[in-house]
Parts: C-alpha cells; sequence; structure tokens
C-alpha cells in the first residue's frame, strides 16, 4: 500500500511541476498557429483557426485548473467533513 501512495504522490509532483508549462506551451503555440492561418487559403484558414482557438482555450483551462488545485482540494475535503 506505502508503494501506491508513494507512486501517486510521485505523479502529483510530476503533474504540478508540468502543468504551467504545458499552458504556457498551449497558449503560445495556439497564438502562432492563429497567426500562420491568416497566410492560408479560405479553407485552410478556418481549420487552423480553430486548432489555434481550441489550443489557446486548453492552455487556459491547465492553467486555471493547476492554479486553484489547492483550493478544489481543501473545499472538497470540507464538503465531507459532518
Amino acid at each position: 500500500m506505502a508503494y501506491i501512495e508513494r507512486l501517486l504522490l510521485s505523479w502529483k509532483g510530476v503533474l504540478e511541476s508540468i502543468a504551467p508549462i504545458i499552458a504556457v506551451i498551449l497558449i503560445i503555440s495556439g497564438g502562432i498557429i492563429y497567426g500562420i492561418s491568416s497566410t492560408q487559403p479560405a479553407e485552410r484558414r478556418g481549420k487552423l483557426q480553430i486548432v489555434g482557438i481550441n489550443m489557446i482555450i486548453g492552455g487556459i483551462i491547465i492553467a486555471a485548473i493547476s492554479g486553484s488545485a489547492v483550493l478544489i482540494r481543501d473545499i472538497s475535503t470540507d464538503i465531507l467533513k459532518p
């Protein structure tokens, strides 16, 4: 049982350290793809704009979740207390 706890704690540490980096990478690369899409023909432009916006939104969601993870954990543990 202790092995599983250590494994989960190590995953938690990795995810806490990597989530902000992934968020920034998604936001920046989404902006680059969105900017590049303006140089493409109309059919391809629409597809690239959708991909760029989805990457930006994904980066914002990851940043919001990783930034508020401690608050979410504290509130969820308080809900279960009598």
